[in-house]
């Protein structure tokens, strides 16, 4: 009744409005959905070019002729490419991801029991990576041209050039094999698996959660290693971009105007330069974020982490395409949802991209 007695230029606002708001959700699902399906058709179609036989990594190479022409045609495989690739988008629509050849279980089962042990190594390396990282870029740019603006670009310099499996096998064998600091390879201990009941699965916290605190300290004990090798990518991305930004930031005008105030120089950077770099590094974390989930690979690769990383390399290793296909797909849902995060928090931190 309200509505039905509200003035006709309020009606055409709300109408426009809504409008735009449903042809803004139109054009993201579209374009969700066009990137998602290339992202797939790419690979698919490069899987299918791979010198890897799907039917020998299943019945294996003693297998007779018979059994091989039986699993051939259980596979698809004697449909053209493009009806394969069509049926399996019929699949994924319906969440069917396949089963995976080697586990003989579903790719979806198989990557939600080894997603956490990723996310859980990914999330501490971006902590460690915020943490060092914008501090150390906000220091650099206020103290430009010093000793420790340099020391903070060779860390950067170093975290960017030097491959990450080199650094995690030094690691290995300084404070492992040598100083013996730090736990070795794996997640924990090998007499503490399958005691925790998983919830999350990530040790971390289901291990309080149990009342496990000698496993916690364990799983600690075994994360620094490796969450500090992939963490240095990240620290040196994020201090490299936060000293950019604050560098930018400091050379403004309002930023003479404060000095002229008599503000301090804390005052200055922290509440004033470094709030206004705040906006863009949302991004730069969210990006980091992305980049640390999707190139784990080679970090749990290195240090036996038994993560998405290195259920994707077997998979790769043995011609699954069925989990390839699946880890390819989650990689790019996690990077569409990272972006839309990033934006949102956008909007909330800074009210002029609201509009």
């Amino acid at each position: 009744m309200e509505l039905a007695k509200a003035p006709d230029h309020v009606l055409i606002s709300l109408f426009v409005a809504v409008r735009k708001r449903l042809n803004r959700i139109a054009r993201f699902l579209i374009s969700v959905s066009v990137t998602l399906l290339g992202l797939l058709a790419l690979t698919f179609f490069i899987g299918r070019m791979l010198p890897i036989d799907p039917v020998l990594a299943v019945v294996g190479d003693q297998a007779d002729q018979t059994t091989y022409d039986m699993m051939y045609r259980k596979l698809g495989l004697d449909q053209p490419l493009y009806m394969q690739f069509w049926n399996y988008i019929v699949s994924v629509a319906q969440l069917d991801f396949g089963v995976g050849t080697f586990s003989g279980r579903n790719v979806s089962e198989d990557i939600a029991r080894v997603f956490p042990a990723t996310l859980e190594l990914a999330s501490v390396a971006l902590l460690v990576g915020i943490v060092l990282g914008i501090p150390f870029g906000v220091l650099a740019a206020v103290f430009r041209g010093s000793l420790f603006d340099h020391v903070t670009r060779l860390v950067g310099l170093i975290g960017y050039s030097t491959p990450i499996f080199w650094l995690g096998l030094m690691g290995l064998l300084v404070f492992y094999g040598e100083l013996g600091w730090l736990a070795g390879p794996g997640r924990i201990d090998g007499f503490y698996i399958d005691i925790v009941e998983p919830v999350t699965g990530m040790m971390l916290i289901d291990a309080p959660l149990a009342g496990e605190w000698d496993i916690f300290y364990n799983a600690v004990d075994h994360i620094i290693l490796p969450a500090s090798v992939l963490g240095l990518t990240a620290l040196a991305y994020i201090s490299r971009m936060t000293r950019s930004l604050m560098l930018d930031q400091l050379n403004q005008e309002y930023i003479v105007t404060a000095r002229v105030k008599g503000l301090s120089r804390r005052q200055i950077v922290w509440r004033h330069a470094f709030r206004n770099t705040a906006v863009p590094l949302v991004t730069v974390i969210a990006l980091s974020y992305g980049f640390l989930l999707e190139g784990a690979v080679l970090t749990e690769t290195v240090f036996a982490w038994p993560g998405f990383g290195q259920y994707l390399v077997n998979a790769l290793l043995q011609g699954d395409m069925n989990a390839v296909l699946g880890c390819t797909l989650l990689i790019g849902v996690i990077f569409i949802a990272l972006n839309q995060i990033s934006d949102l928090l956008y909007r909330s931190l800074d009210p002029r991209t609201r509009q």
